[in-house]
């Protein structure tokens, strides 16, 4: 067993849980056991070693072997735990992996109120709860709690009214002329939520807001595939458009950072330090919602 698989099990049986460690694919994945619901559950650890990025290719499509296999023999996507995420953001992906076992506080977004707000106080919300940040952009919202009439995780604490509890960000229009009509297409940048709380109908909502705000022709999204395999967009009304590639990281061995590789200043590709591990991740799938005919 991997020091990852062991401490992530560590970490779920001292909440109750059980595992059972299985070899799927060639890799470790967890099956995540309730005393008293059977199973509940599906964990894919994803230990980093790769000193290159022919390896750490090798393993990303290993990666998705293995989630191949699992979709196909459980019928679910799993919660993919990459070891640099597990080390470097504990109080966001330990609440995240408890809310994919269904321990979470719930909220509803009738409950919430939708507000713009300023840009510093989405990027703290941003760079403390979102896997990628913040990233630049035009619009931002903010989701606050009005009332709290749903469940709560009893270790949550009372979710006081005007608590911030979720945050999305839409780019600027991008403009391009199709026949006789201009095109304004936005990007959905970001959407995040505290790690132990779910807004049920928050999306949206925010999405209906932002529409109201801004009369968009288009606007897309990406799907990062390793949190989610983008049902979430296609309920919304969005249509899978193909995949974004994976994109190639170096990561700290000290800090566990993620920085992606590109090329240094005299225009080859830049060095991988020493103590750095490489990895790529499982790329996005672009979704688009299309609210004018062109």
């Amino acid at each position: 067993m991997s020091r990852l698989t062991a401490e992530i099990c560590e970490y779920l049986e001292s909440h109750g849980f059980g595992c059972d460690v299985q070899m799927r694919g060639g890799r470790q994945t967890i099956l995540v056991l309730s005393p008293t619901e059977g199973r509940t559950g599906i964990v894919l650890p994803v230990a980093m070693s790769a000193k290159d990025m022919d390896t750490a290719a090798k393993e990303s499509a290993a990666v998705w072997r293995c989630i191949d296999e699992m979709s196909v023999q459980d019928g679910r996507y799993p919660l993919i735990i990459p070891e640099d995420r597990w080390r470097s953001s504990p109080e966001t992906i330990r609440p995240r992996l408890l809310a994919h076992l269904e321990i979470f506080t719930s909220l509803y977004a009738r409950n919430c109120e939708i507000r713009r707000i300023d840009k510093n106080t989405a990027k703290e919300f941003l760079e403390r709860y979102h896997s990628y940040g913040y990233a630049s952009c035009r619009y931002h919202y903010g989701i606050y709690v009005k009332r709290h009439t749903g469940h709560l995780k009893a270790s949550s604490g009372n979710m006081e009214p005007g608590t911030l509890a979720a945050v999305a960000t839409f780019s600027n229009a991008r403009k391009w002329i199709k026949g006789d009509q201009t095109i304004r297409s936005y990007e959905w940048t970001r959407y995040a939520s505290l790690p132990d709380v779910r807004i049920s109908g928050a999306m949206g909502r925010v999405l209906s807001r932002f529409i109201e705000d801004a009369a968009p022709d288009d606007i897309m999204s990406y799907a990062d595939l390793e949190w989610s395999e983008g049902m979430v967009y296609e309920a919304l009304g969005f249509t899978a458009e193909g995949m974004k590639s994976p994109v190639s990281f170096r990561i700290s061995t000290h800090s566990w950072k993620r920085k992606a590789i590109g090329k240094a200043p005299d225009g080859n590709d830049e060095i991988i330090k020493e103590d750095d591990i490489c990895y790529c991740n499982l790329g996005s799938c672009k979704y688009r919602l299309k609210l004018t005919d062109y």
